[in-house]
């Protein structure tokens, strides 16, 4: 099922990654640069799940889940980490934050297409 996801991360490199894993697979894909541009994305693009980084400039990937997760429609949205982080306490601090899945980086596009239908439906 076709779904649209919104991608967060300060790297050109992985947005278009990610956009091509994507679209490629059918979804739908709005790109934002950080966390700031992401809120911003989400005024006018229904996302039914999202996947973001957690180093950014302007709002690091804690404080957008953390936004995000304030917005009556977004309360329940699905929310992948893709981060090169592996560490347990960050792994619990996106989670407390909102968080419902972790990616590391770099990904493979099978495992993160396998994760969004987990989480997605």
């Amino acid at each position: 099922m076709p779904l649209n996801i919104l991608a967060v991360d300060d790297s050109r490199t992985i947005r278009d990654l990610l956009a091509l894993a994507l679209g490629e697979a059918g979804h739908a894909v709005a790109l934002a640069e950080d966390g700031i541009d992401g809120l911003d994305k989400l005024q006018t693009f229904a996302a039914d799940a999202i996947i973001s980084d957690i180093n950014m400039p302007r709002l690091d990937g804690f404080g957008f889940v953390e936004r995000v997760r304030s917005l009556p429609a977004h309360r329940a949205t699905p929310i992948l980490m893709l981060t090169t982080e592996i560490a347990p306490e960050l792994k619990a601090r996106a989670r407390a934050a909102g968080a419902t899945g972790w990616i590391v980086k770099p990904f493979d596009a099978e495992k993160l297409l396998r994760a969004l239908s987990l989480v997605a439906g």
